[in-house]
Parts: C-alpha cells; structure tokens; sequence
C-alpha cells in the first residue's frame, strides 16, 4: 500500500467510537484477504491469556476482534499472529512472558511474516516497554489496557507501515463497548461493571495500570446482559477489581440483573471487605438466584500489617464481617487471597494470619509470597522478608488453609446441589464437569448433551477443594 493509499484510508475514518474501529476492522478484512491469497491459505492466531477474569473478559473481546478481520484461532503458538495479554500483579507473571518471546522467535524465524503483539497490564509499565523495544525487536504490536479496543486499528499500522508500533494510553480516554467477542463458553460470560481501581494497597500496581475507577451506567450493564441473555446465556459474572464501589449501588444492580428473562444465575468478583455492606449480604440472602460465593481477600491477619497494606480495615473488623455473611447467609461459601511475607511481617504478624483461618474456615484461598512491585509503596518499605523465610510460611498456610476446607467441603458430602454443567471432565473418560453455587467444582458421570445446562448433583465425596458425585434424575 502506498503513502498516498494509506493516508487516504485514514482521512475516511470516522472520529467516533465504536465506528472507527469497525471502520478498521473492514479495512484489515482486505488485507487478510489478501495476504491469505499470497500464501494460499487461511492465517491463524493464538491469544494467551495470563492473569484475572477481567484479562479474560478482555481476550475475549481480542479474540471476536481477531476472528471479525479473518484469523481462525488456533491453541498452537505457532501461528501467524500471537498475542499475550499479559498480567503484571506479580514478578513471575512478567518472567513468563520475557521465556515465552524467547520461544516465540524461533517461530518467527521459521515464518518472517509472524506477528507478534503484547498487551495488557504488563505493558503498562514504562520499564517494561523500554526493555522490549531493546531486546526484544522480533515483537510487532505492544499496546496497554486502555485501548484494547484499538486492536484492528493499531494492526491496520503495522500491516501498512511494516514497523513496530507502540501506543501506551496513561489513562483510559473513553470506554468503548459493543464490539465483537468470542466467549470461550457459549452458556456463561463475564460483565464488566467497571473498570480500574482507587484503593492503592501500598503491595498492588493495579491501580497504576488499570487507572482509576470508572463504573459503567446500569443500563448500559443491563442492555449487555439482556443480549447475552437471548443469545443463551443462562450465568453471568459482574466483573470489578471492587465490585463494592459500583458507583451505582451494586446490590441493586445485582437484584436487577437476576430479573433479567434466561438469567438463571449470577456471580460476582471481586468483593473488598471494606465496602461489602449490609445490603449486599441482605441482596444475596434473599434471591437464590444470586452465588452463594463471596471472594473477600484477606491479605493479612495483622492488623498491623493491614495498616501498612493500607487496607482500610483490621483483625476484628475482618473477622466480625466473616461472622456476619456466615450467619445471615449459612450456606455461603467464602473464599480469599492471602498474601506471606509482607515487608516487616514478624512470626507474630503471621500467626495472626493462621488465627482468621482457622476462626474463618476459608472453602479455598489462593496464597502467594510477597512481590515486589516497582512503582509501589511497599517496594521501597524496610525490612524485606527473606524469601526462605516467606516459602516456610507458606508452607505452614497452606497446611492450614488444606485442613479447613476439607472441614468446610464436607459439610455438604451426601446433600444434592444444584450445579452448572461446564465441560467434560479431562481426566475421566465419562465424566463431567460442573460447578456449584459456591464455586466449588463437582464431578459426576453423565452424556456431554448436559454442558451447559443446570442439574442436580449428589455430593457423594469431599477431596479437599472438589466433590465426586453423581446425577440426580
């Protein structure tokens, strides 16, 4: 394409959004078009997704981008187009990466005309981008989380220009919804309600790559939902760093979302226990249609140390609004994040941790040592836990945490429960998949024509965090 042909293309793009990028998505359908002519065959794409539901949600939009312009998608990385959408909440999520594009040239060498794009969180830091463009020059397309939306658009440049292209957004300009997506699951999908976060936990870069909060109107959430409703949609998940300060009031728009006609039920991720009110817990206590799930991150047991997390709450204020879901809502399953190893976390601080636990009873926690991420607070905090030190901790959580979910799991051993039909089961020939209304997974025998579809399950066995079960006719 000439200089002259392409300026002209880009002085016809409309201005507004979502028309420019369906503008660009035709434009890049004529040049996938022929680029498949030149070498005889349909191109291929692989997305990988690392990270949150949110990243998920936001491969989705990618993928639907992707296949609208031409691409099949392909699992295989040896493809003519590979994307990473990347996370960033930890260190090792960024080592991934960096492994993963060492393998990625390889490809490219065997396939010059491979694309190879990054996006997401990691990318969103400024170090990050520099390095890449030092030594990693085989990667085509780099651009944040702000303007995913842009994807057509910004491989209309490469494709023209035949260069690396890199647009970085330091804030999100506009939210731009309503383009194409491919959920993974054709029965259950993700909402965003809003994006970013304003808590600025002094361990968590994601308000520095997410940006500030931003809700979106509960009409515009309720029109999404409604179409994925009669596009067969039965389950879906309202997807927040904070659900809790949904500027709009979240358990009303929960209540709403459940009275939406195909909904058969609703989740949400995630809760911050500061904001999780009176009023969700009544919301959630009075409509089975609502998960009987709440994510509520912990982090810490020390109060000291949820100070210097700058978490907003302590010890008994955790512990008092545990006790508070348990006894409004008994059959509600609680699960949190746990963080080990904190800048200045003495024995003392993590025993304090051990102590909500076990007073708790978590039903799952995902547990992590402590990562120091640059550009936070808690980067630059005195007193770094030496990492031999964090892995026994870990240890001994994880003992505990294993035990008091086996505790809180059994409960339910010989009850039937209603549960979502996900997928056949990988490990067992006959089996399937499904989940129940606190999250955890059941396993039974049963024909593959119930994925999909909501059935009950007799929970036979507990094996920690999952169940063995089978169908109840």
């Amino acid at each position: 394409m000439t200089f002259e042909e392409r300026t002209a293309i880009l002085n016809q793009a409309p201005t507004e959004e979502p028309a420019r990028q369906f503008f660009f998505i035709e434009r890049m359908k004529e040049i996938i078009a022929e680029k498949e002519a030149e070498k005889g065959r349909a191109l291929t794409a692989c997305v990988n997704t690392f990270g949150c539901q949110m990243n998920a949600k936001d491969s989705e939009k990618l993928i639907g981008i992707l296949k609208q312009i031409g691409y099949q998608e392909q699992t295989s990385e040896d493809a003519d187009f590979v994307l990473y959408n990347t996370c960033t909440v930890r260190e090792h999520a960024n080592v991934r990466v960096y492994g993963r594009l060492g393998v990625l040239k390889k490809y490219k060498d065997e396939n010059p005309d491979m694309i190879i794009a990054l996006c997401g969180c990691m990318m969103q830091e400024e170090e990050v981008v520099a390095k890449i463009k030092q030594s990693y020059r085989h990667v085509d397309l780099i651009f944040g989380t702000h303007n995913i939306y842009k994807l057509a658009e910004l491989l209309f440049h490469r494709f023209t220009e035949e260069t690396m292209q890199v647009e970085i957004m330091e804030k999100a300009e506009q939210t731009v919804e309503n383009l194409p997506a491919e959920r993974k699951f054709k029965f259950k999908c993700g909402v965003n309600i809003m994006y970013g976060c304003n808590n600025f936990c002094s361990y968590c870069i994601v308000p520095y790559v997410r940006g500030r909060e931003r809700s979106r109107l509960p009409e515009d959430v309720l029109a999404e939902t409604k179409r994925l409703a009669e596009d067969g949609v039965k389950e879906v998940m309202l997807l927040g760093q904070n659900v809790n300060s949904y500027a709009y009031n979240f358990p009303e728009l929960l209540q709403k979302v459940s009275e939406i006609p195909g909904i058969e039920h609703v989740r949400f991720m995630t809760s911050h226990p500061k904001d999780l009110s009176d009023a969700l817990i009544e919301t959630i206590k009075n409509n089975d249609k609502i998960s009987r799930h709440i994510h509520l991150p912990l982090q810490s047991g020390s109060s000291r140390i949820l100070k210097e997390m700058n978490r907003h709450y302590n010890k008994e204020d955790y512990l008092a609004l545990a006790e508070k879901i348990r006894k409004e809502i008994p059959d509600a399953s609680i699960t949190t994040d746990i963080i080990v190893g904190f800048p200045g976390e003495t024995e003392e601080d993590f025993l304090d941790t051990l102590d909500v636990v076990k007073k708790v009873c978590f039903d799952s926690a995902f547990t992590f040592i402590y990562s120091k991420r640059t550009g936070t607070r808690a980067a630059s905090m005195p007193d770094q836990v030496p990492k031999r030190v964090s892995q026994e901790r870990l240890d001994r959580l994880l003992k505990v945490v294993a035990e008091t979910a086996s505790t809180r799991t059994g409960r339910l051993v010989g009850t039937v429960q209603k549960a979502l039909v996900e997928e056949e089961n990988s490990k067992i020939d006959g089996y399937l998949t499904a989940r129940l209304s606190g999250n955890s997974v059941v396993h039974f025998k049963g024909p593959k024509e119930l994925i999909g579809c909501f059935v009950n399950v007799r929970l036979n066995e507990a094996k920690g965090f999952y169940y063995i079960g089978e169908l109840e006719e």
